[in-house]
């Protein structure tokens, strides 16, 4: 009687089953440590086993960090002739100890299955080096119903001769649409590049291309033909490409631009250049090459730890702005020492793309202040379609004057409902805290906020202040506020839960207030509020080294159990002054109600 589906997780009882039944088998083997871990001989005997499964459709194999060496990986693929049927098949070897040798069967092994439209190798952290890779990539050359390849081979041996002739099998896949290979930390360099990329662009089929060759080597020349190859490739509309660190340098950037402006039918590329000595010159070639991507709809692009200053940002953003088609973008220019002048050249392109919905833009630690702000603010006013925008401005020189101008554009953002703003490490007093706290009481449709302000010297009355204005974010459900490292005490405390205790809707809250000044009164005031938001069911409370002591705990777990709905509570209470007796009954307090409760002294 057929069977379906069957899945095993132990080879002897697989051994002993009825192996022509099979139609779909899932043998999960990972990691075999508490049983006899898979070596050679073991998976040998699992090959011949797989070989008898002959009405076998769909294959999947996780061997994962067994002891699979050369000759049990060939015994293992000694099975994939007889199963001629085959239409799928998964196969994860990752960690074992498999080399050229192993790689030369198991290529040998695949080349019989002509009818395989769909396959996943997982190869990653083995020995595998040039002469095994052009084994395998003569092999799937053969394999010319192939329509969908994963191919993981991340930390081998693989240098500029394998990763050729990985091209030239890839070449012979002429029905390939959808392409994931992973090469990342091995030694392909220029050659292997070139070579990969102009079998790509023999690929005319390719639909969703993910590569990733990061820390390679590939330099300019590598990137250069590597692009050459990506430009033939027109069918393309997914690409996810990663090279960071792989000294590309300005001349490497014109080249991938001239290859991604072929791309014509893009509609989602995530590409990420971070660490590759990019300057001006290159991100304002970039910026060129993505303009003509007129389709995109989705782009991020990761820049981070590089040159490109404001000249620089201000050609991207202009090259960017022509994109009128995008609705997510993802830009992370950490690093970049863009300044004010580059925040503004940047943002004048989000006022062209009216269909923007969701923006994350990173710029941490790059010499913005008050006038950056400012501009940034300006820039999101005409973006009236963001309803998720993601804000990071970590490690700059904004003062009061610039958070307030910020948020009082963003409380124009009328369509705001997530919000994630990373501030901490800037200057922000007494008014900056106001004004935020303010300016976000306005943006009445936010439901999820995420408000990093560690490291801002935030007092009391800045505490307070920051309270008072979120009182008015009344449809807050998600709320995630990190004041650590400030100087909040008990009055700031309780300020900041006269505000909190007005959001009735928060169902998760996670407030970290980890080395601040803050005392019983404040771990009462805590309590007090908290025990207000009748509708939190998981709170995530972080108090480590502040100065509660026994009275402040009690009063604090009290009002935790008037939370009548919480049903998950993480509470970090280390390096305070509470003594073995209170922990003990703090413990014996857990609600009813509770399902995970975690207390950490």
């Amino acid at each position: 009687m057929i069977q379906y589906k069957k899945y095993f997780n132990n080879l002897e009882q697989f051994l002993s089953s009825s192996f022509q039944s099979f139609q779909v088998l899932h043998i999960d083997l990972n990691k075999c440590y508490w049983r006899n871990q898979i070596n050679d001989e073991a998976a040998s005997g699992l090959g011949n086993g797989l070989g008898k499964c002959t009405n076998l459709s769909n294959l999947t194999l996780d061997l994962k960090g067994n002891q699979i060496g050369d000759e049990g990986a060939q015994g293992l693929v000694s099975c994939l002739e007889k199963c001629t049927n085959l239409l799928n098949l998964t196969l994860n070897l990752q960690g074992n100890s498999i080399g050229d040798e192993g790689l030369s069967g198991l290529g040998q092994g695949l080349e019989k299955c002509t009818n395989l439209s769909i396959l996943t190798l997982n190869l990653q952290t083995n020995q595998i080096g040039d002469e095994g890779l052009s084994i395998l990539g003569s092999s799937l050359g053969k394999c010319t119903n192939l329509s969908n390849l994963t191919l993981d081979l991340k930390q081998n041996l693989i240098d500029e001769i394998g990763a050729s002739s990985l091209g030239s099998g890839l070449e012979k896949c002429t029905n390939l649409s959808n392409l994931t290979l992973n090469l990342m930390s091995n030694q392909i360099g220029p050659i292997g590049a070139s070579g990969l990329g102009f079998g790509l662009g023999k690929c005319p089929n390719l639909q969703n291309l993910t590569l990733d060759i990061t820390g390679n080597q590939i330099g300019e020349i590598g990137t250069s033909g590597l692009s050459t190859g990506l430009g033939k490739c027109t069918n393309l509309t997914n690409l996810t490409l990663q090279l960071w660190g792989n000294s590309i340098g300005d001349q490497g950037v014109q080249s991938l631009s001239s290859g991604l402006e072929m791309c014509t039918n893009l509609s989602n590329l995530t590409l990420n250049l971070q660490q590759n000595q990019i300057g001006i010159i290159g991100a304002s070639s970039l910026g060129s090459g993505l303009g003509k991507c007129t389709n995109l709809q989705n782009l991020t692009l990761d820049l981070r730890r590089n040159q490109i200053g404001c000249e620089g940002a201000s050609d991207l953003g202009s090259g960017l702005g022509k994109c009128t088609n995008l609705s997510k973008l993802t830009l992370d220019l950490w690093q970049n020492q863009i300044g004010d002048e580059g925040v503004s050249g940047l943002v004048s392109c989000l006022e062209k793309c009216t269909n923007l919905s969701n923006l994350t833009l990173l710029l941490w630690s790059n010499q913005i202040d008050d006038e950056g702000a400012l501009d940034l603010g300006f820039g999101l006013v005409e973006c009236s379609n963001l309803s998720n925008l993601t804000l990071d401005l970590s490690q700059n020189q904004i003062g009061d004057e610039g958070i307030s101008d910020l948020v009082f554009c963003l409380e124009k953002c009328t369509n705001l409902s997530n919000l994630t703003l990373l501030l901490w490490s800037n200057q922000i007093d007494v008014l900056g805290a106001s004004s935020l706290g303010s300016g976000l009481g306005k943006c009445s449709n936010l439901s999820n906020l995420t408000l990093d302000l560690r490291e801002s010297q935030i007092g009391d009355e800045s505490a307070s202040g920051l309270g008072s204005g979120l009182q008015k974010c009344t449809n807050l459900s998600n709320l995630t506020l990190k004041l650590q490292l400030n100087q909040i005490g008990d009055e700031g405390t309780s300020g900041l839960l006269i505000g909190l205790e007005k959001c009735t809707n928060l169902s998760n809250l996670t407030l970290d207030l980890r080395q601040n000044q803050i005392g019983d009164e404040g771990a009462s005031a805590l309590g007090s509020g908290l025990r207000k938001c009748t509708n939190l069911s998981n709170l995530v409370l972080d108090l480590q080294q502040n100065q509660i002591g026994d009275q402040g705990v009690s009063d604090l777990g009290f009002g935790l159990r008037r939370c009548t709905n919480l049903s998950n509570l993480t509470l970090g209470l280390q390096f305070n002054q509470i003594n073995k007796s209170q922990k003990l009954k703090v413990k014996c307090h857990k609600s009813k109600r509770l399902v995970t409760l975690k207390i950490k002294y």
